[in-house]
Order: C-alpha cells, then sequence, then structure tokens
C-alpha cells in the first residue's frame, strides 16, 4: 500500500525572474532560499542533469529557489528567449494548470496580487453557501500563471462536516 507522500517543490516559468522573485515575495512572503542564478549548458554535473530534462540546445536558463511558509519550495524558472503564450490559460491540455495557497483573508491577498501586476480571474465564490463559509477565488500572477486561493484547509474544504 502506498503511503502519502509530501511535496517537496513546484517549478513556475515566467518571463522576468527578478520581478517574479520580487511577485513572489511581496505578495505571498515566501522568502528566497537562492537568489537568481544563471545555468548554462556545459559538462558541469547542473549541467547534464539539465540536458537529460531539457534536451540539447537550452543554453542557458535563470533560476531561483524560494520556499514557502510551510517549507514548500518554489523554483522560478526563466528560459532563454521566454515568451508568454497567447493563450496561456489552456486547462483542457494536460499539464498543471494551477497552484493554489490558503488564506483567510483571500480578497486582501486577492487585492494584493492585482496591485503587484497580476489579475482576479473570478469573483469570491462560497463553496458550500448554505453549509459551509469556505471561499475561493482564481487570479494570476504578472506571468499568466493561475493561482487559486482558499480560505480554509484543503482537507477541511473537501471532508464531509467539516466546519470552522
Amino acid at each position: 500500500m502506498a503511503y502519502p507522500r509530501t511535496l517537496s517543490h513546484i517549478g513556475i516559468s515566467v518571463t522576468d525572474l527578478e520581478k517574479a522573485v520580487k511577485f513572489y515575495t511581496e505578495v505571498f512572503g515566501w522568502y528566497v532560499i537562492m537568489p537568481p542564478t544563471e545555468i548554462v549548458s556545459d559538462d558541469s554535473a547542473i549541467g547534464v542533469m539539465c540536458d537529460d530534462v531539457f534536451g540539447e540546445g537550452w543554453e542557458k536558463f535563470k533560476i531561483a529557489h524560494l520556499s514557502t511558509g510551510d517549507r514548500v519550495g518554489v523554483e522560478l524558472f526563466e528560459f532563454k528567449d521566454a515568451q508568454a503564450p497567447e493563450k496561456h490559460f489552456e486547462y483542457w491540455k494536460t499539464s498543471i494548470f494551477h497552484l493554489c495557497v490558503q488564506d483567510p483573508d483571500l480578497e486582501g491577498l486577492a487585492q494584493k496580487i492585482i496591485e503587484h501586476g497580476g489579475k482576479q480571474r473570478m469573483p469570491v465564490r462560497y463553496y458550500y453557501p448554505d453549509d459551509k463559509p469556505y471561499r475561493m477565488v482564481y487570479c494570476e500572477d504578472p506571468f499568466g500563471n493561475i493561482i487559486e486561493i482558499y480560505s480554509h484547509s484543503y482537507e477541511l474544504t473537501y471532508s464531509p462536516g467539516a466546519y470552522v
């Protein structure tokens, strides 16, 4: 039987690494573990590993490592010639299409996202308007990455009878 593994980190591609570090540290309070660093294609261990992952021809990229309040890592990548897709939110295609953060003041956090160049994609909604005060909203960062905000934990939101 499989046991539940913990989430170590996620990787997010952006078009401006320094701007992304500023956004995620100022909006979410995540802290920098490794500041923006350039990685180049070469014979070093990291260069060979990146060849394995990205294939040959990637040349270089910049990366920064952040951490959330619950110690989940966030890798921010800016690849050479990075560009935002015209239609970024293609939810029907196989991929990870959003990340979710939790904040009891999700309205305030959504406003902070807007003030830092992101946007709110929908009004705040109640999951169970007649039973629980749990709210959610979808936003996006300035690079088009989708961020959902929950007012309560994932487990409380989906557990039957859970009410806080």
